[in-house]
């Protein structure tokens, strides 16, 4: 009962440092907190990494980013997924993946797999329905570590599923990693709009490039009528910022129940329907990152 006792000790302690809060042995690969900029790394084995962000949460963001690591892996490349949302991941779920990452030889975390796609999250290391309950120094720390302290292997595209917001892990992020470029994604509603432009100013003050725009949940075709709805409005303000910001609309991703469906059960559509007019909505997207980013 003592050793137990002690186990638990260590592992509370360990838990709650600030400068180890993944509790993983030390391998020395992390920066030190600095004063000032920190200089911008490639993440080790991972030959592009791309973005994929919004200021407005539930605009369908992970969805499009998982939706873009699977098409990549079918296009045949090395793909892989970091969820570096530490409050919400989501990528267990639209991977339909659980349990604790093993640890490498060299005392990394090793991703975990579904689908042909490399995956890392916050969501393994924590119970589903535990809260992540951390300031911002813990926070960071965990992020550094997500950044640095995994072995991907070898990826030949690693898409960032940043969570909402242009705070303090947006920014750790662009200050942290060498980033080829970014995705923002919105739906037509005025409220996710306004904070789209948020986003794409947030990555020009940053020096990251913008890829392009996704506009999600962009029309809905009725089963029975055959007729196409704006529901959250037409695409013309999102028309509006591509040319007054100079950036490119990269596709439409239609309103679908499927879609939402399919990442439900951890199937998400490019795996689930890959012949479906949804699944052909991301690919036609990630062929315009592939090329923009020379990959």
């Amino acid at each position: 009962m003592a050793t137990i006792q002690r186990r638990l000790f260590h592992q509370t302690i360990r838990a709650l440092s600030h400068e180890n809060p993944l509790g993983l042995p030390k391998t020395g690969s992390i920066p030190r907190m600095q004063r000032g900029l920190p200089e911008r790394r490639k993440i080790k084995d991972v030959a592009k990494v791309v973005a994929v962000s919004s200021a407005k949460g539930g605009v369908g963001k992970s969805t499009v980013a998982a939706n873009l690591s699977l098409t990549f892996a079918r296009m045949g490349y090395r793909s892989g997924i970091l969820d570096a949302d530490i409050f919400g991941p989501s990528i267990p779920t639209l991977f339909d993946l659980s349990g604790e990452p093993r640890l490498s030889s060299n005392n990394q975390l090793l991703p975990m797999s579904n689908y042909g796609v490399k995956t890392m999250s916050m969501g393994y290391l924590v119970r589903e329905d535990a809260p992540v309950v951390w300031r911002g120094l813990m926070v960071m720390k965990a992020l550094q570590q997500l950044l640095h302290e995994v072995d991907w292997g070898g990826l030949d595209i690693l898409v960032l599923d940043l969570p909402p917001g242009t705070g303090d892990t947006q920014l750790s992020v662009t200050q942290q990693i060498v980033l080829d470029g970014s995705v923002i994604v919105t739906t037509p509603h005025t409220l996710a709009v306004k904070d789209a432009v948020k986003g794409i100013n947030m990555f020009k003050k940053v020096n990251v490039p913008l890829l392009g725009l996704v506009q999600n949940m962009s029309l809905f075709n009725c089963p029975h009528c055959r007729q196409d709805t704006a529901i959250f409005g037409s695409n013309e303000r999102i028309n509006e910022i591509c040319r007054e910001h100079s950036i490119d609309l990269l596709g439409d991703i239609p309103l679908h129940q499927s879609i939402g469906d399919d990442g439900q059960r951890g199937k998400p559509t490019v795996v689930s329907e890959p012949e479906s007019q949804r699944s052909q909505a991301f690919t036609n997207i990630a062929k315009l990152v592939e090329s923009k980013i020379g990959l």
